[in-house]
């Protein structure tokens, strides 16, 4: 499965612990680091969304995958950092489509709203694409504060 060299790192609060579990074995041929949480014991999304956005900001790792219930949570926590285009996505093609247009650097899954089917299928796009660049490359260059 891994046909490229894209390191990942992941991390969900509770409601996406069970969804952050089945995605660390099914992208066990990547590089990926796990930053939390480690049970379905009631956790906060901040806690866990910080460090892997840092850790794609800083260049440490290539993507981010952030699992919660909704993903509104996670997805609104790394957005804060300058360098994180983080997307919601519950079908392939937006994935798709924020990988393509928008750059996105960091998936968002609403664990509450896919099937384990669909967030293996809509992360494995997620990565596979590639951002198009061109009339693209000067929006999300605008995006910045």
């Amino acid at each position: 499965m891994a046909t490229k060299n894209v390191s990942i790192a992941i991390g969900s609060d509770h409601a996406g612990f069970d969804y952050k579990e089945m995605l660390k074995e099914y992208l066990k041929d990547y590089d990926l680091k796990d930053f939390g949480t480690y049970s379905a014991a009631s956790a906060d999304y901040p806690d866990f969304a910080h460090p892997v956005a840092s850790a794609v900001e800083n260049g440490e790792f290539t993507l981010g995958i952030l699992v919660c219930g909704s993903a509104n949570g996670v997805a609104i926590t790394a957005n804060k950092h300058q360098g994180i285009r983080a997307a919601i996505s519950w079908t392939e093609e937006i994935a798709e489509l924020a990988r393509q247009h928008n750059n996105a650097n960091v998936l968002c899954i609403p664990a509450r709203f896919v099937s384990t089917d669909a967030a293996k299928s809509i992360t494995q796009k997620f990565i596979d694409t590639e951002f198009e660049g061109g009339r693209h490359a000067t929006r999300v260059g605008k995006i910045s504060c």
